[in-house]
């Protein structure tokens, strides 16, 4: 059966995947004549596609330099998975991320058909994230440059502010890896001013740039692995150590991973992590379901002792 339609788009994958191609190539790979092809042409020119002649015996067609359609046809889950995705990246945020999606999405929609669209508008409208909204949002220059030099290996050059932005230093950094957690984003990477490995917030970077310099990264480094790590390292007003007298294997699971570092002793699990609140400590400590012996600090075992009343003063309430 005679389908004009399909030629035309024929036509049109045809001129996208050359630079450029000839009218007689075209009404071979069509099994069409010249005149045809001619008027396949002007419907694409009509559709608005930049489709330019030139003239002469060997005359070809091409499309406008710089002009690209992406592929249009999805299927219902493709459409989905998509819109899911722009949603997301709006909830997680970069500095221009709002309107970048919506771009994107109104993309999205046009070059769906009529019912796949509503349901695309549909999860749009009803589907609700319940994401923590974050001001740790870094450039989206800052972001692009990292992946691309952590992918590249090469080493960058930044200027780094502090946590309480105080100082900043200038440091060549080998990125290894970038990790977006609860709302932070984290890049790992050799540090060549503090000479060792360091975890940097990403909005704490004032400018970088990709040198040309390459680097070796360690076989199988697992950066969220590290900045899971380097969380619970971080320095607080309490450092705190306590033996969990249980497995390793119920530690693991009770206790996450960027809230204190687990190693294993001979007496059982030995629990480390930095605090800024004992109170706070004490209560995840008393959740986890097992026997512990407090190290330090010794005011720990104060703040213990006070929510054990509070505990003894509700269950004691009648009314």
């Amino acid at each position: 059966m005679y389908f004009p339609a399909t030629r035309v788009l024929t036509v049109l994958e045809l001129l996208q995947s050359r630079q450029r191609i000839s009218g007689p190539e075209l009404a071979t790979r069509l099994e069409v004549d010249a005149r045809t092809v001619r008027r396949y042409i002007t419907m694409l020119q009509d559709l608005g596609i930049p489709v330019e002649a030139e003239r002469g015996r060997y005359g070809s067609y091409r499309l406008r330099p710089g002009f690209k359609l992406p592929p249009l046809m999805f299927t219902d889950e493709e459409a989905l998975a998509l819109t899911l995705g722009l949603l997301m990246a709006r909830e997680v945020g970069l500095g221009v991320a709002t309107p970048a999606v919506e771009g994107a999405l109104a993309k999205v929609e046009r070059a769906l058909p009529a019912m796949l669209r509503e349901r695309v508008q549909a999860v749009q409208e009803t589907l609700i994230f319940d994401i923590q909204p974050s001001n740790a949002v870094p450039h989206n220059d800052v972001v692009i440059t990292l992946c691309a030099a952590a992918q590249q290996q090469k080493q960058v050059w930044m200027r780094y502010r502090n946590w309480n932005a105080t100082e900043e230093t200038e440091r060549t950094v080998d990125p290894y890896g970038l990790v977006y957690r609860v709302g932070c984003w984290y890049m790992v990477g050799y540090c060549h001013l503090r000479a060792e490995l360091r975890t940097f917030r990403l909005d704490r970077i004032q400018h970088v740039e990709m040198r040309t310099e390459i680097f070796a990264r360690p076989a199988d480094f697992d950066s969220l692995a590290h900045v899971l790590k380097s969380i619970s390292n971080t320095p607080a007003t309490w450092p705190i150590d306590v033996l969990l007298e249980t497995t390793m294997e119920n530690a693991q699971h009770v206790v996450p991973p960027a809230l204190a570092v687990l190693e294993q002793e001979k007496e059982g699990i030995s629990f480390r992590c930095y605090v800024e609140n004992l109170e706070w400590i004490a209560y995840i400590l008393l959740g986890l379901g097992c026997p512990f012996l407090v190290r330090q600090p010794p005011e720990l075992r104060d703040a213990l002792r006070k929510l054990a009343q509070k505990a003894t003063t509700m269950a004691e309430r009648t009314e």
